[in-house]
């Protein structure tokens, strides 16, 4: 079974010091305390450490000295990818630039007046591509488990005020799927994260990176049923001040014929695989992924 639970081990402390490092010293100041804040965590999370560096030396087949250093990246990686949430939310995007491959795709997708589906998964970092694409001139939706702490959600709203996205809470009683839907007949994006599950939801099995593993059938079916077109999107950062987006070429999985929910996962495990070789230091998933439902 999935040891992932849905829920942010962050506390409310963390993201007041996050906030006030920034306000008071600069991003490059908070990555510098951010080597500590990352060495810890390489020497003493061994319950978080095992899974990613596995990854990195049976999954993709990297040597030892390069999964160790891998390691400790991923860790610095992760943090930054926190503090330029925080940093972007709070209006300071203007510290970034960024190039964005594929762009013409949803811009495309805006233009159909269908609304549009984006997956994604947890690698980089998609909630500041969430504030950063304001030129595409629609409103970005992103589907997430309500798995923060309610005190970090309110401070975080008092710091950070509007967002430039939505967020759409997947709830038990599915009223999110009629967010969803009223969203895409406003012809807005709704961006999912596709590689993760509660215990408990559907899901489909499928090779990635050599071994058979669990995702959640939840994205996959509603790319095929829902009559909009879908473009799997990544958003990596490559410098301290420099971030890269991708998406691909739109999808009509509804109108192909044969189109099953296991061939969209095929099609999103493979663009997912190729940019993980890529940028294989922004690999988020802090547990077991290949482990299987008991």
């Amino acid at each position: 079974m999935t040891s992932w639970k849905g829920k942010s081990q962050a506390n409310t402390l963390g993201y007041k010091i996050f906030v006030f490092l920034i306000r008071t010293f600069g991003l490059k100041v908070c990555y510098f305390v951010l080597r500590f804040v990352a060495s810890y965590y390489f020497f003493f999370s061994l319950h978080s450490s095992r899974p990613v560096y596995s990854f990195y030396r049976h999954r993709i087949k990297f040597g030892r000295l390069k999964s160790i250093r891998l390691l400790y990246t991923n860790y610095f990686r992760f943090g930054q990818t926190l503090l330029d949430k925080v940093a972007v939310m709070s209006q300071t995007e203007k510290l970034f630039d960024f190039d964005f491959t594929g762009e013409e795709n949803l811009h495309k997708m805006v233009e159909e007046k269908k609304g549009g589906i984006l997956l994604s998964a947890h690698v980089g970092n998609w909630e500041a591509a969430g504030h950063m694409l304001k030129r595409l001139k629609t409103r970005i939706n992103i589907l997430m488990y309500d798995g923060e702490d309610a005190k970090i959600k309110k401070y975080m709203d008092e710091v950070t005020g509007v967002r430039n996205f939505n967020i759409i809470y997947v709830k038990d009683d599915l009223s999110h799927i009629y967010k969803i839907n009223q969203a895409l007949a406003s012809n807005e994006l709704v961006c999912m994260h596709a590689d993760r599950f509660l215990e408990g939801n559907k899901t489909l099995s499928c090779e990635f990176f050599g071994e058979q593993a669990l995702f959640p059938e939840g994205p996959f079916l509603l790319s095929l049923k829902l009559k909009v077109p879908v473009a799997f999107v990544h958003s990596f950062k490559e410098s301290s001040s420099h971030y890269h987006f991708y998406s691909t070429e739109l999808k009509y999985f509804y109108a192909e014929k044969g189109a099953t929910m296991h061939s969209i996962l095929k099609e999103y495990v493979d663009n997912l695989e190729l940019m993980l070789k890529l940028y294989p230091e922004q690999w988020f998933n802090y547990y077991n992924f290949w482990q299987k439902k008991a």
